[in-house]
């Protein structure tokens, strides 16, 4: 066994004694690389990334190889300056201060304690039993567009389009306001839950119904949040294609 590779089984050891999973990034199913390959496969030369917070999906999409457009969506302020700061660097990452949803309107945010889980919709107890720090701590007044309002201006000559939703319960209103959009977009990555986490909010099911009434199959999952005490999972990403 050559030297190195002995010091990497040591150190997947060491951090498996210490609750880390490794596992190698050039293993097919690893959600980063499966991701990347799919944009690879759709020729995907825009991003849509809605519900961008502040920038963590498009950081990983770039990281994993991706050189095209992205366009990012966040209404909370503060997480949109942090967004903003990440994205000035990159020409090709445009990011706009609004969220999507089914009408162009103002409207409050539920703006939770860890930034990621902020919400128009009321948390339920599950959600916040399952991650506490994700309490609400303030509101704030955001503008909302819909995707069809803004489509043809951020699409530009993009033509195979890449839209991610994690809205936070908020997924259907986001897609009902694309009626026109989604006729050009091919791909959705969208965030769904598997049990109540938020007052109103749609699940797998209700979002797997309204996507295969469209005409989208699912591709592929990337699991998400889970209950930390239990290991229940309560939500994963689904990402649907459409084919030609």
């Amino acid at each position: 066994m050559s030297i190195s590779r002995s010091l990497e089984r040591k150190a997947i050891r060491f951090l498996r004694r210490r609750g880390y999973f490794v596992e190698p990034a050039e293993r097919v199913d690893n959600p980063v690389r499966r991701r990347a390959a799919l944009l690879r496969e759709y020729a995907i030369d825009l991003v849509l990334d809605v519900g961008a917070n502040v920038g963590q999906f498009s950081g990983d999409v770039r990281g994993s190889g991706y050189a095209g457009r992205i366009v990012s969506f966040e209404p909370v302020a503060d997480a949109f300056g942090k967004l903003e700061s990440l994205a000035q660097h990159d020409p090709l990452w445009t990011v706009l201060p609004c969220g999507l949803g089914s009408s162009d309107a103002v409207s409050r945010m539920n703006v939770a304690g860890n930034s990621v889980s902020s919400s128009f919709l009321d948390m339920l107890p599950r959600h916040a039993a399952s991650a506490p720090e994700s309490g609400y701590v303030g509101t704030e007044s955001v503008r909302i567009r819909t995707l069809d309002a803004v489509f043809d201006e951020v699409r530009g000559t993009a033509r195979s389009v890449w839209l991610k939703i994690d809205t936070q319960g908020y997924e259907l209103e986001v897609l009902s306001g694309a009626h026109r959009a989604l006729s050009s977009i091919a791909t959705i990555q969208v965030e769904m839950s598997l049990e109540p986490l938020y007052k109103g909010g749609p699940l797998f099911d209700d979002v797997h119904a309204v996507l295969r009434g469209k005409g989208y199959r699912l591709t592929s999952i990337e699991l998400g949040h889970r209950d930390p005490h239990t290991g229940q999972l309560l939500q994963v990403d689904g990402i649907f294609h459409r084919g030609a």
